[in-house]
């Protein structure tokens, strides 16, 4: 798919079906995510497959947007391990840019997705048992759309480049 249509496609879906993701469909997802810039390309992130049913009872404990998805990805960024400056560190943005990836790429392959930020940070480090040192960042729900997924009301809803963009 050229790039152009990946970043025209790509929709919040709302509705998966029960469809398996195939390994090397996922791992080639992994691989964008891995792929990602991050400062100083320190790479301070992880990245949790979540695809048992043990594990999605999990992330149901923690948010209710998994959207019944067979996959959801979560990433946290190691505030410990992130460049840091007089201005802050970079764990999120990092995080932040491997989600991107990831998402871009599912939607290259044909997986639909959605980025989740609603979710209780407390529960996913219990019930993951995630250290310290990271920080739990986003929810990538993977799958495939149900036929009866209603679309998202505001996806085609854009303000006009001249409200966004202003050269100095």
């Amino acid at each position: 798919m050229e790039f152009e249509d990946v970043i025209r496609k790509r929709e919040s879906t709302r509705k998966f079906s029960d469809k398996a993701v195939d390994t090397n469909i996922l791992n080639k997802i992994l691989e964008a995510g891995r792929l990602a810039p991050t400062a100083k390309n320190i790479q301070p992130f992880k990245i949790y497959v979540v695809k048992t049913k043990e594990g999605l009872e999990k992330i149901d404990k923690a948010s209710r947007c998994r959207y019944n998805a067979p996959i959801v990805l979560l990433i946290c960024g190691n505030k410990e391990e992130a460049f840091k400056d007089e201005f802050g560190s970079t764990y999120e943005t990092d995080a932040s840019i491997v989600t991107t990836h990831m998402m871009l790429e599912a939607t290259n392959l044909g997986v639909d997705n959605i980025w989740i930020r609603l979710f209780d940070e407390k529960v996913l480090r219990e019930e993951f048992n995630i250290s310290n040192e990271f920080i739990p960042v986003a929810l990538l729900p993977i799958g495939y759309r149900t036929d009866d997924c209603p679309n998202s009301p505001r996806h085609n809803i854009r303000k006009d480049i001249e409200e966004l963009v202003e050269y100095c």
